[in-house]
This record gives C-alpha cells, sequence and structure tokens, in this order.
C-alpha cells in the first residue's frame, strides 16, 4: 500500500494524459476527409460563407477545378491542412447549409422580422424593452434613425447590420444559462456603451 502510494507520488508520467489510440486517429482523419469532401462540393457562393483560412480556401477551390488524379492529390492536401484548424465551425455552418439547424435559422428569421418592424415604426421599441429590459433602447432609436438616413440615402447599410448584432447579442444574453447569461448581459451592457461612445 505505502510503495503503491510512493509511486503514485513520485511518477509524473501517472498524471500525463494518455495519446489518442491509432483507431481513434483514424477516425478523426476519416472525418477530417469526409468534411473536405463536402467542402469541396459547396457551390463557391456557398463556400464562401464558411470560416476557412485562405489557404484552404485556395485549396478546395483548386480541387473543384481538377479531375481524376490531380483531385485525389489535392484532397490529400485539403485533409493535411484541415488538420491544423478546429473544424468545429465549419461543421456548424455545413449544418445550417443542410438544414440541421433550423432553429438557428428561424431565430435569424424573428430577429430579422424584429428589426423590419423597428424600421417600419418606433413604438416595436416596446416589444424590444419588453423582451429585454437591459436593453440600450436609446441606442437602438440611435441606430434606427441612422439606419433610415442610409436607406434614403443609397449609403451601405452599416446602422441597419448592427441593429440585428444587437438583437442578436440580446437575444444570446437571454438563453436559459441564468448564469451564463448574468455574465453576458453584463458584458454586451459594457460593449453598447462603448459603442455608444464612439463617433
Amino acid at each position: 500500500m505505502h510503495s503503491d502510494s510512493r509511486r503514485r507520488h513520485s511518477d509524473p508520467a501517472d498524471e500525463a494524459p494518455e495519446p489518442p489510440s491509432k483507431s481513434s486517429l483514424k477516425r478523426e482523419m476519416h472525418a477530417l476527409q469526409d468534411l473536405g469532401e463536402q467542402l469541396v462540393a459547396l457551390s463557391p457562393e456557398r463556400l464562401k460563407k464558411v470560416p476557412l483560412p485562405e489557404s484552404l480556401y485556395e485549396a478546395i477551390r483548386d480541387a473543384q477545378r481538377f479531375k481524376m488524379e490531380a483531385r485525389r492529390r489535392q484532397m490529400q492536401y485539403i485533409g493535411k491542412l484541415m488538420r491544423n484548424i478546429d473544424p468545429g465551425p465549419i461543421q456548424a455552418q455545413l449544418d445550417i447549409f443542410n438544414g440541421n439547424s433550423a432553429a438557428e435559422v428561424a431565430k435569424m428569421h424573428r430577429l430579422e422580422r424584429l428589426r423590419n418592424e423597428l424600421l417600419e415604426d418606433e413604438k416595436a421599441i416596446g416589444a424590444i424593452a419588453d423582451a429585454w429590459p437591459d436593453a440600450d433602447l436609446q441606442y437602438l432609436r440611435t441606430l434606427r434613425r441612422n439606419a433610415l438616413k442610409e436607406r434614403e440615402a443609397g449609403k451601405p447599410p452599416k446602422a441597419f447590420r448592427e441593429i440585428f448584432r444587437v438583437l442578436r447579442e440580446l437575444e444570446e444574453a437571454a438563453t436559459p444559462q441564468e448564469d451564463v447569461a448574468a455574465g453576458d448581459g453584463e458584458a454586451d451592457g459594457a460593449d453598447i456603451e462603448r459603442r455608444r461612445e464612439q463617433p
């Protein structure tokens, strides 16, 4: 008993995580290859919406042009590049394309409708205040005025996009995770305050 305890304390290797098994590495490699195939199958318009490093984006565009053996070699190269990136955001975007995130799409459409209602009628501020009591209503009113001016002047819709971003932040801060939402709310408020102070 005593010797076991001493060995446990004296051997730091006991605390080191075990390296992944060959089978798990193989599964991971196949998953990345499958992800690469899905990316190569995308249209150029959809591919642009996927968060990719420039080198991987260019490699995928090349693979879309190649045929037969050249394409096979290019897919191997894509698999190699993908080992160094986080596949999570890529898979999330592919899920949206595949309709696997219907709730997320519905949420975005709801926020877009609310933004349009706000532009049509300032009274929509009341609905925002009811949904999110911590919302910076003054900042949203300013954004509304700026968005309407942009529309009239034919300028880029900077304030229009900012309204959506603010609404999305409010929605995300109000998720059911109480402790996370509380922390996010404070951060969002500080962030909104900082933005409001900017020219």
